[in-house]
């Protein structure tokens, strides 16, 4: 499987608008409009097609990227990642360096 992110969408594309516009090029297993926080009814103006299929999402990458739809044209690329800012595995206490986070030999010689 291989997610692709859609960007430039109007926002009155909704994720069923998403899922049977990209549903020509092959099969889609999963189709979702980010929608803002604070105003769940508000499109971001994004969002993410996963395609059962890496070839069918190469080629709607190849093939939508520009394109029109909802009155937008439309942004397609492969996704890089899951969204996230920051996953976690890199928070450090506050003052730490982070050499001191890898040796903490400082500690014990007190």
């Amino acid at each position: 499987m291989k997610k692709i992110f859609v960007g430039s969408l109007s926002w009155d594309t909704r994720d069923e608008g998403l899922r049977e516009f990209f549903a020509q090029f092959g099969e889609v297993a999963s189709a979702s409009v980010v929608m803002e926080r604070d105003n769940p009814n508000r499109s971001r103006g994004f969002g993410f097609v996963e395609f059962e299929n890496d070839a069918d999402a190469d080629r709607a990458i190849a093939e939508a990227d520009g394109q029109e739809l909802d009155g937008r044209k439309i942004t397609v690329s492969e996704s890089t990642g899951n969204g996230r800012r920051d996953s976690g595995n890199d928070r450090r206490q506050f003052g730490r360096r982070r050499d001191q986070d890898q040796d903490d030999s400082f500690a014990r010689a007190a």
